[in-house]
């Protein structure tokens, strides 16, 4: 049961009857959702042919699908990279029409510690804010006469909020702080912790900053908008102050919790300590830096509406296709239910047929729902840090280096969160030739990793949200041993490097148990 239901104030009626109609044009869009696509298809090829990439690769804005999906190649980051490094280096008309002011930072890439995705105003107001506006009229038209969400302030949590400046052409800095700098006056209203807090650079400061802050104004604070990684720090910090059984004591109208970036699957058993009552709700939005693409439209499901009419233009690999190396593309009308697809998008922001990197699975076509099922690359983003193999592979590399060690194989999990103990990394390791140092070894690993990935740092930045790498040296053998095991001896089969659950680490700790057991003198 909703504590204390609430009477909307009549001074408040005028702004329900102003977000139905955000409310009103997402349901034409989600009725009719291949015409917004065709719409937007022609908006971006018109846009595109007045560009310097467009004019290379041959985009016009009579363009047919057949024809554009063959002149325009499917691009990963580093591959559209060059075009990108013009735009930040000033050069106007490079990928979108004009010079781009804004770039959203995301977490590394192969090739560098961090990607630059552009951001020009179409980007900014005919996806991110319009999909931000669609996303709050929905959840008020869903629960109306259920919910305080206008009657308080929801607390905004993202990654570091810090602008840079690329120059006097442009500035930079995570999605959320582009989103906060831009961010129309009408939803700072209702929104919490100020300006001044939200965008200071040291992540530790904030965190106390938020926290004494939201303290004062405990009975204003209906709901969380941010990434599960960072909540967690910021309940505990105030928990810590408050000395509180859960968070409820201390905010007690609280009643949502908007998340993404990364599974909430690992954190439900964990918020639901922080949080147990059964009236919040969990809402999922699929917000990336390239785009806020889908939400949770319904109380009845948890998969979430693909957004057709927000400035994106949506293509899907299969995922079979994808891993025999075929980049061969369908459109949105293509699609089945069921089956598990790579993302490909081209957007306002000048991304042209990009591979994003994340799979999806349709679980209807009318409408489009989907779910996120994984990447098209080994990950771990349990955290929001999203290490990739590569990054991995020469964080040992350099560990190797500096201890004079072998390793024959390895496997990364996350140790996931719990209360009042942070998440970490949990490294399954087996060696040849052991470091001469283990700490040594493991503090490497550790720097490595963070000179090769900024969202990894950033979370490893004084233990806030993700402690030191565990290592757990294992028998010799133990990787054949569980190979074998699962039939997978031989041909192409190998260990897999990274992992974002516990499913075969868990197996592999327990053959390195029976080893143990069996090696142990009778």
């Amino acid at each position: 049961m909703f504590p204390h239901p609430p009477k909307t104030p009549f001074y408040l009626e005028p702004l329900y009857g102003l977000l139905r109609l955000p409310y009103r044009r997402l349901a034409y869009s989600r009725a009719d959702p291949l015409s917004a696509q065709h719409r937007w298809f022609r908006r971006l090829l018109k846009a595109g042919s007045k560009t310097r990439y467009g004019q290379v690769v041959g985009i016009t804005s009579d363009l047919s699908y057949e024809a554009f999906s063959a002149r325009v190649p499917i691009h990963t980051y580093e591959e559209l990279y060059p075009w990108i490094e013009r735009a930040l280096r000033g050069e106007a008309d490079v990928l979108w029409p004009g010079q781009v002011r804004w770039f959203a930072r995301s977490s590394g890439t192969t090739n560098d510690r961090s990607k630059f995705i552009p951001i020009p105003p179409m980007s900014l107001h005919e996806n991110h804010f319009r999909a931000a506006r669609q996303l709050f009229a929905t959840y008020l038209t869903l629960y109306q006469g259920r919910t305080q969400l206008l009657q308080g302030k929801v607390i905004s949590i993202g990654g570091s909020h810090t602008v840079s400046h690329l120059g006097p052409h442009a500035r930079y800095g995570d999605l959320s702080a582009v989103l906060l700098a831009n961010m129309p006056a009408f939803y700072r209203y209702f929104r919490a912790p100020s300006l001044e807090i939200a965008l200071l650079p040291s992540w530790e400061e904030k965190v106390h900053r938020m926290a004494e802050a939201l303290l004062q104004i405990p009975q204003s604070i209906v709901g969380v908008a941010g990434v599960p990684t960072w909540t967690v720090v910021l309940f505990d910090e105030i928990l810590r102050r408050t000395r509180a059984a859960h968070i409820l004591e201390v905010f007690p109208r609280f009643e949502v919790f908007f998340h993404g970036a990364v599974s909430f699957t690992p954190y439900e058993k964990l918020f639901a300590q922080y949080l147990p009552a059964s009236y919040v709700r969990y809402i999922e939005i699929y917000n990336a830096s390239e785009g806020f693409f889908a939400f949770q439209d319904t109380v009845e499901s948890k998969a979430m509406l693909l957004m057709t009419d927000h400035a994106v233009f949506y293509e899907f690999i299969p995922y079979k296709d994808w891993e025999a190396g075929v980049r061969r593309a369908i459109p949105l009308w293509a699609v089945q239910p069921g089956e598990t697809y790579a993302l490909v998008i081209t957007t306002a922001g000048g991304l042209w047929r990009y591979l994003i990197g994340d799979t999806v699975r349709f679980v209807s076509t009318n409408p489009y729902r989907l779910y996120i099922v994984g990447r098209t690359r080994h990950y771990i983003n349990a955290f929001g840090e999203e290490v990739m193999v590569e990054q991995a592979e020469k964080a040992v590399e350099a560990a190797c280096a500096a201890t004079q060690a072998t390793v024959r194989d390895f496997t990364v999990a996350p140790i996931y969160l719990e209360a009042g103990q942070r998440g970490a990394h949990q490294w399954l390791i087996e060696f040849i030739q052991p470091p001469s140092s283990l700490e040594q070894f493991t503090e490497v690993l550790d720097q490595t990793l963070r000179q090769l990935n900024s969202d990894y740092d950033a979370k490893r930045e004084k233990d806030l949200a993700l402690g030191p790498p565990q290592l757990v040296v294992l028998p010799p053998d133990t990787f054949h041993r569980w190979l074998k095991q699962k039939g997978r001896l031989g041909g192409q089969n190998k260990v897999p490097r990274l992992s974002n659950d516990r499913g075969y680490v868990e197996e592999i700790l327990a053959v390195a148990a029976l080893s143990d057991q069996l090696s142990a003198p009778q």
